[in-house]
């Protein structure tokens, strides 16, 4: 019996009955963990929506890109500054906050969508994600978008949108009926939609507003939780975008303009709480909060440079939204977890990828030679 004393661990001279239910209860612990990783891979389930399905749904609309984000693939890296302003300490306990903190930040400026040598468009979903480092080890990572609100409810509605709204080869937009039959399936989202598209798209990155669309919570150091949407609100005012800009023949020229303008000077946006009231909906982000929300000004971010994508700096950066200092916390909102494990995954496969360089040549940080 010796092989089973090694097996088991057990003490020489146990006997055989109890050796035997000593192995029976290993073999039970590796069943059931071999049963956990296989039901969160999704083996055990293949129709449940996993982390794995939704980012091959985005290669399947966007085709293989290997080495790049499966969305927001076309960015720039930039870095700068966050100077809090002490309106956010009697809110959260995150040190973040704190009256004259100011806290480094490295981030990516980028365009929505799966395809990283795509032209600038108008329409383009333009994000900001950011990295906020701070003294203790702690992080805050956050990404935010310049919509108003998001165009789907649930994880399982991102999924059936991705393919609904996938351009027809021939035609280069979406398939009419495909994505009429998807707004039919969630008029919460042909609401969104309606939202999204009746925004002002204005002249480029700078004067860009970018919103969480999540909802989080903040922790007071006494316990107080307030429900809030963050959003980056520029101090430039924002201008329309022209039509002579929107036929631009440089394919990067929002990036483009972007770098240049960082390397005059800084640029800045304020980080606002819109702090939400019993009732307002936490858990859907195709939904607006009522414009009469208090807000409070947390501070202010400064970028002060750019840099294109390459190896340790943005590129290699998980910009999961669940990356939270103590004093923020997420919400109820299921797109938050949904997001935060795809993120993973898209991070996971590009990491084992060959590279290719970026599309967006970027420029030096402020003040650097050129």
């Amino acid at each position: 019996m010796s092989l089973l004393n090694d097996l088991t661990g057990a003490p020489p001279g146990l006997p055989p009955h109890a050796l035997l239910l000593r192995l029976a209860a290993i073999g039970a612990v590796l069943a059931g963990t071999t049963c956990g990783f296989a039901y969160v891979g999704g083996w055990l389930s293949p129709g449940a929506l996993t982390p794995a399905r939704v980012i091959d749904r985005f290669e399947q609309v966007n085709g293989p890109h290997p080495g790049f984000r499966r969305n927001h693939a076309k960015g720039l890296c930039v870095e700068g500054r966050f100077a809090a302003s002490g309106a956010g300490a009697a809110l959260s306990k995150a040190g973040l906050f704190a009256a004259g903190r100011v806290t480094p930040v490295a981030g990516r400026l980028a365009l929505a969508g799966g395809q990283p040598y795509a032209a600038d468009a108008e329409a383009t979903v333009r994000s900001l994600a950011l990295r906020f480092t701070l003294p203790d080890g702690e992080e805050w990572r956050t990404g935010m978008n310049d919509i108003p609100v998001f165009p789907v409810r649930t994880p399982e509605a991102f999924y059936e949108q991705l393919l609904a709204a996938k351009p027809d080869l021939a035609t280069g937009k979406p398939d009419p009926a495909r994505l009429n039959g998807f707004f039919a399936a969630h008029p919460e989202s042909a609401k969104a939609a309606a939202l999204i598209k009746a925004r002002t798209v204005t002249a480029g990155f700078a004067d860009s507003t970018y919103r969480s669309l999540n909802a989080f919570r903040l922790v007071a150091a006494d316990g107080r939780d307030t429900p809030v949407r963050f959003a980056f609100v520029p101090e430039r005012a924002p201008s329309p975008e022209t039509a002579g800009q929107a036929v631009q023949q440089d394919k990067n020229y929002l990036f483009d303009a972007l770098a240049a303008e960082l390397r005059q000077d800084a640029l800045r946006w304020h980080l606002v709480a819109t702090l939400g009231r019993p009732g307002d909906p936490t858990a859907d982000a195709t939904q607006p909060w009522p414009a009469d929300r208090e807000t409070a000004d947390l501070g202010t971010l400064a970028l002060t440079g750019s840099t294109p994508e390459a190896p340790g700096n943005c590129r290699d950066v998980n910009f999961d939204p669940l990356v939270l200092p103590l004093g923020i916390a997420p919400s109820d909102d299921p797109l938050l977890s949904a997001r935060s494990a795809a993120y993973s995954q898209s991070f996971t496969r590009r990491a084992g990828e060959d590279k290719t360089p970026s599309a967006v040549a970027g420029a030096p940080p402020h003040g650097a030679a050129l």
